[in-house]
């Protein structure tokens, strides 16, 4: 009995961030990045990493066998139409993969059938079933999906379900496609299937929903909650379109509200390091108040929320940072900020002061947030008169050489306590050259774990400003600058952030 509601109670993980998620405009992986990125989703605890459509290019069906050859526990999974040769090519590119699944479906709504296919009701359950039964005979894990599911008729959609699963599917989607369906209607529409759909119980219910409307997050936890065992998710939600559900945020809603009764084996601690990864090499941003990953989503910049969460995090965060991988949460300094802010990052910077003086740095400080949007520890030591004390290392020179056909390199010349030390370096860029030529002058270990660049007006003249992140010693520092050169404000930045640890 007890491993009967353990099974119950378990909620796999099928990630298709190197498939769906990879379809999104602008976007696309060589084979090297998607292994990296298979590795780290095994590594977060993901059941099923969906490596992609070997069929559609060479380089997918490359990226399958790569997949294959280097994942170990997780199963690879390979998608395919409800057609012969795409599960003959599947098959050949799952075959070095310890534990193998083919995803075989056909589109089952009317709009389907009819504008689609140009077919009928019957014939499609006939090609679902000879699809499932032809990749039978090669590999014994068939998930099957119904495209558009989430407006087929609940019905029909039981009566394909059920001759699937008679076929031998071990795994059937429910795709809400288009993103169409309403929580409610969606976790409805699993219920049906599982009081409806004869022999349900030989098989796993799975979601696969888009965020066309906003729902994505929303139906799959309908679906959970009504019957579902298997979550189809990317990291950061990327997708076609408005993109898919986001594995961070379900996965997070499951480890909040334990009145669910669900659990996963993500390993929740890696969530934030592979978002990074993935919106670096997809060059996909998170936007900053994105759910769970994104940079401001346990930052604090009300004075009332700043005051409650410094007294006790649970009073405005229901979720630890650090269960995310986050090292903590981001006291953001602004016109809205309070005394107990500013004494809080104060104290962060080594500076203690009395009451009477902070009230009047606090002062000044207002007047100074009202000028800027964000204030930054520098600006926090100009106001305490320890402003000195940050700038330890300072830029004399800079020059860089690059362009088409030429190997980008960097001359820098750095005032280090009023001594100067020159150094070159060569890179992938100018910016990467003259960051390495920082590097060689500056010996620490360090890494830059966040690049933004924002330009403010948008023209070709324009004013660029560098949000930097950097860390080191296992504590991240914050470095800005902003420059009508972007190379200039990214080495500027870089030591910005380096003066707030050097010593």
């Amino acid at each position: 009995m007890i491993e009967e509601i353990s099974k119950k109670d378990r909620i796999f993980v099928f990630d298709t961030s190197l498939r769906d998620g990879e379809q999104v405009r602008g976007c696309q992986l060589n084979t090297i990045e998607k292994i990296q990125i298979a590795k780290s989703l095994e590594n977060l605890g993901v059941d099923v990493i969906e490596s992609g459509f070997p069929v559609s290019s060479p380089g997918d069906f490359n990226s399958v066998v790569e997949i294959s050859k280097s994942v170990t526990c997780a199963t690879v999974c390979a998608l395919t139409r409800a057609v012969k040769n795409d599960i003959d090519i599947a098959v050949e590119a799952l075959k070095y993969a310890k534990n193998k699944r083919i995803h075989t479906g056909i589109g089952t709504s009317s709009y389907h059938i009819k504008y689609k296919f140009n077919s009928t009701q019957n014939e499609i359950i006939e090609r679902a079933v000879a699809s499932v039964k032809y990749a039978k005979k090669y590999i014994e894990d068939i998930e099957f999906y119904c495209e558009d599911a989430g407006r087929t008729d609940n019905f029909y959609l039981a009566t394909i379900v059920e001759a699937v699963i008679k076929a031998g599917a071990t795994v059937v989607n429910i795709p809400d496609t288009t993103g169409y369906c309403l929580p409610e209607e969606y976790g409805m529409k699993i219920k049906f299937l599982v009081e409806n759909v004869k022999g349900i119980h030989n098989a796993i219910l799975s979601t696969h929903c888009h965020n066309d409307l906003g729902m994505a997050t929303a139906n799959t936890v309908s679906g959970i909650a009504n019957g579902a065992r298997q979550i189809e998710v990317t990291i950061n939600g990327i997708g076609e379109r408005a993109g898919n559900t986001s594995l961070e945020e379900v996965v997070m809603i499951i480890k909040s509200h334990k009145e669910l009764n669900k659990k996963t084996n993500i390993n929740t601690k890696h969530i934030y390091p592979i978002s990074r990864m993935i919106s670096n090499l997809m060059n996909m941003p998170v936007q900053a108040n994105k759910a769970i990953v994104g940079r401001n989503a346990f930052a604090h910049s009300s004075g009332i929320h700043q005051d409650g969460v410094l007294k006790n995090r649970e009073n405005y965060e229901i979720i630890d940072p650090k269960d995310v991988g986050i090292d903590d949460n981001i006291i953001a300094l602004t016109a809205r900020s309070g005394r107990a802010a500013l004494k809080y990052r104060l104290n962060v910077l080594g500076i203690e002061l009395s009451q009477e003086k902070l009230n009047s740095i606090y002062e000044n400080f207002l007047k100074l947030a009202d000028r800027k949007k964000d204030i930054s520890d520098a600006d926090i030591l100009m106001l305490a008169g320890k402003d000195q004390e940050s700038h330890r290392v300072a830029i004399e020179y800079l020059q860089v050489t690059s362009g088409i056909g030429i190997l980008p390199v960097a001359s820098i010349f750095l005032n280090i306590d009023g001594k100067k030390i020159a150094a070159a370096a060569s890179g992938n860029g100018p910016v990467d050259a003259a960051i390495k030529a920082v590097k060689q002058i500056i010996h620490k270990q360090m890494a830059i774990q966040e690049f933004l660049i924002q330009a403010i007006n948008k023209g070709s003249d324009d004013v660029c400003k560098v949000h930097m992140q950097v860390k080191h010693c296992d504590v991240y520092y914050y470095g800005f600058a902003s420059n009508t050169d972007i190379v200039a404000a990214s080495v500027e930045a870089f030591i910005n952030a380096i003066n707030k640890f050097i010593k």
